[in-house]
């Protein structure tokens, strides 16, 4: 990957305004990307809220919340047509507009309509998340420039939204919910949709980088398997699903640690407050001094540090300690994020990069979502026996992305020429 910038000629005339385009870019990127990603993550504490305050079934509650997130693993379906337009901006801004009308429509329709009509526009608007999170995510690159430190500062920037996203949403639907109605709130969210949309259609434009060829846009299943083939995109892709299985244990862990501990149950908030709040510590580290070095490699070596992170939380046995444990783990994540992010802008094929960022978002979730649903089997058990297991597949899954990197030879070990 060339990670120098000369101007000349004519282009030197250009390049300070084009500088101070992507510079103006990111800060309008961080605003699109903020409210879209607070949207997202407060959507499902809202129509979980909006059945419960009415009286609603927990079952109905579980669908309606399930309606949102379930369609994120068809984000690779739907995000072929990032990759096939002309501006993709309009795809995203596009999607994020569905997305708040469908929101809308099917919180103000739950209780003047069947349940089933409000399940469906939920699900469109669950479909539209993909491009919310891994979509907006593809645009970073063109407006983050070449240069390779440059890349890496934006890339923490980008793992920040992601933390705003996952505490600010379900705080505010809280606040508002408590201060007005869960409707109100929901409302609010489509709002801010929308007022993302306006934002990525501000964004510097970038040309798809497919040099007119509509043809090197691979559907989903051969883009997996092109994944499957590059070794770097595809132990990025099985180390991410594991660290994300295992930290997605982290909110049902803190629940039950509570009794160990001896403290009150609902101060396992307080637990995953410092998580969410050491995730967006580590977003501004690496915003203030960039990750350096080979992604791949980064990588692995971060994912072991969310492994000695997951090993705090295990052997804590005091709340102040496990306040400790639960922050650093998500510092550390937070920079494996990171890591993840710059391997996919580094190896993923220019012309297929949407589709790559949405493969690996989608099979993240999915990931996640085994993850609590194990931990939620386990821990009657044993309240550490989810992290042991995290533990114990993060460190197979980088034992065997190093054993794989030394073989090579047997699959494409080199980052898809840009």
């Amino acid at each position: 990957m060339n990670h120098q910038h000369i101007a000349t000629g004519t282009n030197a005339v250009t390049a300070p305004a084009r500088h101070a385009g992507r510079k103006g870019g990111l800060a309008r990127y961080v605003i699109a990307a903020a409210l879209a990603r607070t949207a997202d993550g407060g959507a499902v504490v809202a129509v979980v809220l909006l059945v419960s305050s009415s009286g609603g079934p927990g079952t109905l509650a579980g669908t309606f919340g399930a309606c949102i997130t379930a369609p994120h693993l068809l984000g690779p379906f739907v995000a072929r047509p990032l990759d096939l337009a002309r501006d993709g901006r309009k795809v995203i801004a596009a999607a994020c507009l569905l997305y708040a009308t469908a929101l809308t429509a099917g919180v103000l329709a739950y209780g003047r309509a069947p349940a089933l009509v409000s399940a469906l526009l939920l699900a469109v608007a669950g479909t539209c998340g993909p491009l919310l999170t891994g979509g907006i995510s593809s645009r970073l690159p063109a407006i983050a420039g070449p240069q390779l430190r440059t890349q890496r500062r934006a890339q923490g920037w980008d793992g920040a939204t992601y933390g705003i996203g996952g505490t600010a949403g379900p705080s505010l639907v809280a606040a508002l919910a408590s201060w007005g109605s869960p409707t109100a709130a929901a409302l609010a969210l489509a709002t801010a949709v929308g007022a993302a949309a306006v934002c990525v259609l501000l964004l510097p434009p970038a040309a798809p980088d497919r040099g007119g060829d509509r043809g090197k846009i691979l559907k989903p299943g051969p883009t997996l398997m092109l994944m499957a083939r590059t070794g770097h995109l595809r132990r990025t892709t099985y180390v991410t699903m594991t660290v994300a299985l295992s930290v997605a244990a982290l909110p049902v862990t803190a629940v039950h640690m509570t009794k160990i501990l001896g403290v009150e149950s609902g101060t396992a908030a307080v637990l995953t407050a410092a998580y969410g709040l050491g995730n967006l510590v580590g977003s501004v580290t690496v915003m203030v001094s960039p990750l350096t070095g080979d992604p791949d490699r980064l990588t692995r070596r971060l994912a072991l540090c969310v492994v000695v992170g997951l090993g705090a939380v295990a052997m804590s046995h005091s709340f102040a300690l496990s306040i400790s444990a639960f922050a650093l783990t998500g510092i550390l994540n937070a920079l494996f994020f990171a890591a993840t992010l710059a391997a996919r802008t580094e190896y993923a094929p220019p012309a297929l990069q949407g589709q790559v960022f949405i493969w690996v978002a989608a099979l993240k979730i999915t990931s996640g979502s085994a993850g609590t649903a194990l931990a939620g089997s386990l821990t009657g058990l044993d309240v550490r026996l989810p992290l042991l297991l995290g533990i114990s597949g993060t460190t197979a899954a980088v034992l065997a992305a190093t054993l794989e990197k030394r073989a090579g030879g047997r699959f494409c070990e080199r980052p898809v020429s840009r």
